[in-house]
């Protein structure tokens, strides 16, 4: 079964984020809790974990791109 992966709020006043960078590619196998992306905010460059196991089938929001927090970003089979 798919799962979505959002972009997570981190901090109080994120509003948004910028992918700085995929730790996982598309059809690599993940764990919960293992990093999936990198994430920079206005105050520091996060990790984001990986919400479920599966495999990351598909990503949504590209390297570079901003996203708004709760935007699909990613979609774990």
């Amino acid at each position: 079964m798919a799962q979505e992966i959002r972009l997570p709020k981190l901090d109080m006043t994120m509003k948004q984020a910028t992918i700085v960078a995929w730790l996982k590619k598309e059809g690599e196998a993940v764990r919960r809790g293992e990093p999936l992306l990198q994430v920079e905010t206005e105050k520091a460059v996060l990790e984001v974990e990986s919400p479920a196991d599966g495999v990351v089938s598909k990503i949504v929001a590209k390297e570079g791109s901003k996203v708004p927090v709760d935007s699909l970003i990613a979609i774990l089979a």
